[in-house]
């Protein structure tokens, strides 16, 4: 955590602007970080301490304007600020360093590998992720981890990130209609966390099977009253009264 000499008065989230008020150059800038949001409201439905920000202003000092990353999570905090929801997000409110940041790089570079990695690392966040989707020879996604207060380059795809407890990585699937590469959350093994639109389609299925299931064992119940009174027939043929075979 940077520690100033600031003022006694700090403006708080309300007093200060939500982010840069620079558009983002490519819908992807929104969707990707969107993505791993919508994972984590399932995923971490009933935890209530961690923060998922987008486009979201990160302010760590009074007379500076604020880092806006694409995407950023914050693990020890409060989930909803209050009713009205974080408008941005203070660092000397909040006190905690988001544990990740996440830049999408697409038309246009933003100083993701210049002033960007200076900056996030004197905040002294953990994980920065960059995803840029105009490499064809290269990986397009990057995971830098800090250490000794200079990232380094973990390999891998998905990257495990144990002080998260979640592993992110990219691949191809489908979401918002749109089939591409997408990034996904994954469990220590490397399998991927379903998107929102497949927990739907999962929880469909099952309903579907138990329903199916549930058929057949009704089916099934009602063969053996059938031959349960085809026996009784039968005994009754011979003389024998099935009331009395107890």
């Amino acid at each position: 955590m940077l520690e100033y000499n600031l003022p006694r008065y700090l403006p708080s989230a309300e007093e200060l602007p939500d982010s840069d008020e620079t558009p983002v150059d490519n819908e992807l800038q929104e969707l990707i970080p969107s993505l791993l949001k919508a994972i984590l409201l399932i995923l971490w439905a009933e935890r209530m301490d961690w923060f998922f920000g987008i486009d979201m202003g990160i302010y760590y000092h009074p007379d500076q304007p604020p880092i806006v990353p694409d995407g950023f999570l914050s693990l020890g905090v409060e989930r909803f600020y209050d009713e009205e929801l974080r408008p941005s997000y203070v660092l000397w409110d909040e006190k905690v360093v988001p544990i990740l940041v996440l830049e999408v790089v697409s038309r246009n570079y933003r100083k993701e590998y210049t002033d960007k990695f200076n900056d996030y690392a004197n905040l002294g966040v953990l994980y920065y992720v960059i995803y840029s989707s105009r490499r064809r020879r290269k990986p397009r996604l990057e995971v830098h981890k800090l250490v000794n207060g200079q990232y380094k380059l973990l390999e891998g795809n998905p990257v495990w990130l144990p002080e998260i407890g979640l592993g992110i990585g990219c691949e191809r699937g489908n979401y918002c209609g749109v089939t591409r590469e997408w990034l996904y959350w994954y469990d220590e093994e490397g399998k991927r966390y379903p998107t929102p639109q497949e927990q739907i389609q999962q929880e469909a299925q099952r309903a579907q099977q138990e329903a199916q299931r549930a058929q057949q064992e009704a089916q099934r119940a009602q063969q053996a009253e059938q031959r349960a009174q085809r026996l009784a027939e039968k005994l009754r043929e011979l003389g024998i009264d099935p009331e009395n075979l107890d």
